[in-house]
Parts: C-alpha cells; structure tokens; sequence
C-alpha cells in the first residue's frame, strides 16, 4: 500500500455511499443510529464529496451540501478511529473549502450538538474552532431536547 495520503472528489454516487457508509459504521458515538447514518449516507449521493484514502483505501470523508447561492454547508464528514489525530480531517476540510471558493460561495456553515452535552461533540466543536469556524447559533429544539443544534460558520 502507497503510503502517501490523496484526497480525492468522488462523483460516483455508488462509491460515495460505500465510503460513507464504511466510515460512519466505524464512528457510532457520533453515528450509531441506524436510520440518520441511512439518512446521511443516502444524501451524500447528491453532494459534493471528498474522500481520503490511501491507493483506495479511504479512511475518510467529507460531503459539502448547497444551502442558498451564497452558502455551502459541512453535510458530515468522518475518519476512521484509527486514523483520527493525523490531520486528515483538516485535510479534508482545507479541500473542500477551495472547492467552495472556487465555485464562489461566499460562507461556510456546519451543524454539530452544542457543547457540554457529550464529550465526543466536545472534540468536534474543538475541531471546527480549530479550522476558524465561529459560533453563529444555537437552536436547542432543532433536533431533539438532548441533542441542541450548534451552528458554527467562517466567511470563505
């Protein structure tokens, strides 16, 4: 196996899925129900997508979703627990934000569970503040009671 990281734009919706799939499967503190793991791995079909991987190998991802002619949004994206703490995730993040540019958005926004509710969304919210995103909104009733939406957004 090549040991030098790609990262990819996948348009094939059949392998976005797979690679999906695979990952979120490896993630079920963020992902573990069945149905919203479904649900994102059924919408990534008609997002833009980028994969890390290895000859491959994907061991992660991250999808864009349109949300007006000015926004794209961080639909979801994962990596592998076994790679996580490489940089991938910026990787992954740092090319699909020069996508987003590229294709004149002008804002990017992302949806997490609010801080202080479970530890594993602490780390995420970590990340996204790692990359320059700002807290924009929070919206306690968007999802459900225990899972308040967090709204984070940078200008592109």
């Amino acid at each position: 196996m090549n040991t030098e990281l790609k990262i990819d734009r996948i348009t094939d919706c059949r392998l976005k899925q797979k690679i999906s799939d695979y990952i979120l499967r490896d993630l079920p503190e963020w992902f573990g129900i069945e149905s919203s793991r479904e649900k994102y791995v059924e919408e990534t079909k008609g997002q833009e997508f980028f994969a890390a991987g290895y000859d491959g190998f994907f061991v992660g991802f991250l999808s864009l979703k349109r949300t007006s002619d000015y926004v794209v949004e961080v639909a979801v994206t994962g990596v592998l627990k076994k790679y996580r703490g490489k940089g991938i995730g910026t990787l992954l993040f740092n090319s699909a934000k020069t996508y987003a540019k590229e294709k004149g958005f002008e804002y990017m926004q992302v949806k997490t569970v609010s801080e202080g509710k479970y530890k594993e969304y602490d780390e995420t919210n970590a990340f996204y503040k790692s990359l320059g995103f700002k807290q924009f909104e929070e919206i306690p009733l968007l999802w459900e009671k225990n899972n308040p939406c967090q709204i984070y957004v940078m200008s592109l």
